[in-house]
């Protein structure tokens, strides 16, 4: 198919518009770093460390359950309608999580907050992957990796305009009366209400995806969404390859029972793997826990700050890099890149560390780890899970593959602390070393290379020999 045939402009709206699912994702889950020391003087528990817990970690209960729900409203809804939900989550979350008296109330609106976070990470990816061409599918579904991290800059940049400057002889009873501490943490979740909302409107201007179209038999509306993407002789080539893996369905509910038989289950434990892998790797920690790795390290806490932004930078600037480099390199050769790369790099941290090494050959590191990071398992995993699962079983698959990654993620933040405590900063990372070091070998003897290949001749190659 040549390049003039495609239709790069509205592609570029269509994914634009889902991606928007991971704008807020990002902002969302950044924001409330700025309004912690405020929300919780105002409600009183900046002296309860479980309740302080409970503040920051609440979404993510909602995103666990919305990637359980993200895979049979996808399937049931169809992609487009479950993000028009989202959208209406994040909105609901925005204006009741700013809006809150008490501290029950505010815990409310984050977990709805969740849910939304839970639906767009499984959905958008996976709708920008079924209307996007082959050959640049790459490129598109990192569009929402981007997005993401656009939503944590945006968080941030929010969060330093919208707080007032505190003087150094504030006391906790200052700040609690100030505007800061009464008014203003409000603004910072107030301001998603304006790319909630837009996505919300946006988001009826997009078609179904194709695939779901094709999925729930209507095949000449599919065909007619694939003919503004890339003509005529595109679209019929494309609904050819779909009824060719979904004619044996013959209109059959789906069964999860079909996830664990031998021609889908290897491909399960892929996704499984991969999502659990992508948070293991440990990089978020770097990103939750920044205050306690820079202070290890030496740096002050306006040092921390301003590192912290540094590492912003980095992760925007490198996931262009990805962009640029998924469709020409591959899915398996970043993502191997990325595992080898983590493993070297940990390894060093862990020495540093060690060898009681502070300033900037940590900070070396750290940026050197996040470049790594976002060039390669931060978006290219993404990428994978979108594109590996039978069209038949995407929608569930991949919500089993994104519960999977959340509750990995749990995990990796709860237990950094424990293992921080018990092993010291140079054991952690010693530890995300030999964890990207397995990451490598998994991928390196299971992963296939996806690159260039519609969904269906994936479905067929990835499912022909089990």
């Amino acid at each position: 198919m040549s390049e003039s045939k495609f239709n790069f402009t509205y592609l570029l709206f269509l994914a634009m518009v889902s991606a928007m699912g991971g704008f807020l994702f990002g902002y969302d889950w950044v924001v409330i770093g700025g309004a912690k020391p405020f929300y919780e003087l105002y409600f009183d528990i900046s002296a309860i460390p479980t309740l302080q817990g409970w503040a920051m970690s609440s979404a993510l209960v909602g995103c666990i359950f919305g990637a359980v729900v993200s895979g049979f409203l996808g399937d049931k809804w169809g992609r487009k309608n479950s993000l028009i939900l989202a959208a209406a989550l994040f909105s609901l979350s925005a204006f009741g999580t700013g809006y809150a008296d008490n501290f029950a109330i505010f815990i409310s609106y984050r977990i709805i907050g969740g849910l939304g976070i839970g639906l767009a990470s499984t959905l958008s990816p996976m709708y920008i992957a079924e209307v996007a061409p082959a050959k640049y599918r790459g490129r598109f579904v990192a569009i929402n990796q981007l997005t993401l991290v656009l939503g944590i800059l945006v968080a941030q940049i929010a969060n330093w305009g919208i707080a007032e400057a505190i003087p150094a002889n504030f006391s906790d009873a200052d700040i609690h009366t100030s505007w800061n501490g009464q008014t203003g943490w409000r603004y910072m979740f107030w301001v998603e209400l304006i790319p909630a909302l837009l996505f919300f409107f946006l988001m009826f201007l997009v078609p179904k995806s194709p695939r779901f179209l094709a999925k729930t038999g209507r095949l000449e509306t599919a065909k007619k969404v694939l003919s503004k993407i890339g003509g005529d002789i595109y679209a019929h080539h494309e609904v050819k390859n779909m009824k060719s893996t979904l004619k044996s369905d013959d209109g059959k509910k789906i069964n999860i029972s079909e996830l664990k038989s031998k021609r889908v289950l290897p491909i399960m434990i892929i996704g499984i793997v991969l999502a659990v892998f992508q948070q293991w790797c440990g990089i978020n920690i770097i990103f939750n826990y920044a205050e306690e790795i820079f202070s290890a390290a030496g740096y002050s806490v306006g040092d921390m700050l301003f590192n912290i932004v540094i590492t912003g930078s980095v992760n925007l600037i490198f996931t262009f890099m990805a962009m640029r480099t998924v469709d020409s390199w591959g899915r398996r050769k970043l993502m191997l890149l990325g595992a080898a790369g983590l493993a070297i790099i940990y390894a060093l941290l862990g020495g540093a560390y060690y060898l009681e090494f502070s300033g900037w050959p940590v900070l070396v590191l750290v940026i050197t780890a996040i470049a790594i990071y976002a060039m390669s398992l931060a978006p290219i995993t993404w990428v994978i899970l979108s594109e590996i699962f039978p069209n038949r079983l995407r929608g569930i698959a991949m919500s089993i593959a994104t519960f999977s990654l959340w509750i990995a993620s749990f995990i990796l933040v709860f237990t950094f602390p424990i293992m921080n405590n018990t092993l010291g900063s140079y054991g952690t990372f010693w530890t995300y070393s030999l964890v990207c070091l397995a990451g490598f070998i998994f991928v390196k003897k299971k992963l296939p290379e996806t690159k260039g290949k519609s969904l269906e001749e994936i479905e067929f190659e990835l499912t022909e020999e089990k």
